[in-house]
């Protein structure tokens, strides 16, 4: 890469959206206009969770055991891993419903992390008995190793 301007053309659809400019060694990108790309292009859209009705609750708990798992950040998998091994099991069937909740409304994973970790503030919606659980056990008093996903059973 050499010192001078690197220019770049994003092609959509047989049409150019717009050119950015990178500059090396730089932390950000400059774009240039010359084009604004539609909304739907921006970001990509997230489907909008529905919540299962009729879903029995063993099936449910299975779902929510293996959507614990398999988050997507390894902090997420390791953190609700290891509270719906420990917890998952003995909800109620509200309490298996606000869990539900909690892991597929919010469409960003860092969210979750950082109301369970307490650097920011839980919204009112996913503040109750469940979240409470969770904060306790981020706490982690016991001192359990959880640097691995515990076993399925």
């Amino acid at each position: 890469m050499t010192l001078r301007q690197i220019n770049r053309c994003f092609i959509f659809r047989n049409r150019s959206i717009y050119i950015s400019s990178m500059k090396p060694f730089s932390l950000g990108v400059e774009l240039k206009n010359y084009e604004i790309p539609p909304e739907e292009l921006m970001e990509p859209q997230i489907p909008p969770y529905k919540e299962k009705t009729d879903e029995p609750l063993k099936l449910k708990k299975a779902r929510l055991l293996y959507q614990s798992r398999k988050r997507g950040m390894l902090e997420n998998d390791l953190l609700l891993a290891s509270f719906a091994a420990k917890y998952l099991q003995s909800m109620t069937s509200e309490q298996t419903k606000l869990y539900d909740r909690l892991i597929n409304l919010p469409s960003n994973d860092w969210d979750i992390y950082y109301w369970a970790v307490g650097i920011k503030p839980t919204p009112a919606e996913f503040d109750n008995e469940i979240m409470n659980l969770l904060k306790q056990h981020v706490q982690n008093k016991d001192r359990e190793s959880r640097v691995r996903q515990p076993d399925l059973q």
